[in-house]
């Protein structure tokens, strides 16, 4: 069996271990986990001082655990990620971890503006529990953000980390996309498994699973409203913040596009797009958080300065629920 098979967190105290699995991973890339599914990106319930509120988020946990996912993507996006510092994200996943059965994924965010910074926050991740890492573009000077520059920050943390990476492509957040000359070439990395694309755009995504075919390398949507799409030019699961609220839904959409029931999953996609974009590009993650509520889960406030939604916002978010048959 390889490495691969075994949680990360049993190698971390041996250096030779380590180094003995990088030796394992670069004989066969066909040895990359397999992270398809779904994936919710967990938010981050807060308390009216906006402090971290870790009960309910065990509470969120624990009734994610009970849904068909794949695993939970913990400070991603949705879980306001650059507003925490780095003792609250690391006891974040450490809370995830210890409330999810050991069989679901925790995927855990570990980018930051810096290389090096990113490579420490990788490892305390792992320590803290996560069996992968997502590691988000670097954007502050994303002028010289190019190719070059990106596959050997890609490639750094990689080499170094004892989990598998995913690539995260998020251009609406960063204004940074993840060149796919850059994605071509780090899906031919070992430990590099994935990517999580948000940008939407479809022909890119079939490009990207046709010129990285037969490397195990590994497409995730990173949104409920191209999920379809996505499956449909070779993704094999999503990261998809609508998750968080309609999970069982979008796990039917799974099961019917890889059982190739496309016209059930038409139906089923078009009744998502408009809730979906309600907590995604047009009011956020403060929308999120409310529709949370709507279905049983602790959303709360937000972190300052992202503000909560106007009553005039909470109607229309209401709205692309409701119009759909959600609620």
């Amino acid at each position: 069996m390889c490495f691969m098979c075994y949680p990360a967190t049993r190698y971390m105290r041996s250096r030779n271990i380590f180094t003995l699995w990088k030796r394992t991973m670069a004989c066969s890339s066909a040895q990359k986990r397999g992270v398809g599914g779904i994936y919710p990106p967990i938010a981050t319930p807060f308390t009216p001082k906006e402090e971290v509120d870790y009960e309910k988020l065990e509470e969120n946990v624990q009734k994610y655990a009970k849904i068909p996912f794949r695993g939970l993507v913990v400070q991603g996006s949705n879980g306001e990620f650059p507003f925490l510092s780095v003792e609250e994200r690391v006891e974040v996943v450490q809370h995830v971890r210890r409330a999810l059965p050991r069989d679901k994924l925790v995927m855990a965010g570990s980018g930051c503006e810096s290389t090096q910074a990113t490579v420490r926050m990788t490892e305390r991740m792992v320590q803290a529990g996560a069996d992968a890492v997502l590691v988000v573009t670097p954007c502050f000077y994303r002028g010289r953000m190019d190719t070059r520059a990106l596959i050997h920050h890609y490639t750094q943390v990689a080499d170094s980390s004892p989990v598998p990476v995913v690539l995260y492509s998020v251009p609406a957040n960063t204004g940074l996309e993840l060149p796919v000359e850059a994605v071509v070439t780090l899906s031919q990395h070992p430990n590099i498994v994935g990517l999580k694309d948000s940008g939407g755009d479809i022909t890119r995504m079939a490009l990207i699973t046709h010129k990285t075919r037969g490397s195990g390398f590994q497409l995730l949507a990173g949104s409920a409203g191209f999920l379809l799409a996505a499956y449909a030019v070779g993704a094999v699961g999503g990261v998809c913040a609508l998750a968080n609220v309609l999970g069982p839904q979008l796990c039917q959409l799974e099961r019917l596009c890889l059982s190739g029931s496309w016209e059930a999953a038409r139906e089923l996609q078009g009744r998502l797009i408009e809730p979906n974009a309600a907590v995604t590009r047009k009011f956020g993650v403060a929308a999120l958080k409310r529709a949370m509520g709507w279905f049983g889960y602790h959303g709360g406030e937000c972190r300052s300065p992202l503000r909560p939604l106007s009553e005039a916002e909470a109607e229309q978010l209401r709205e692309g629920f409701s119009s759909n048959g959600w609620l």
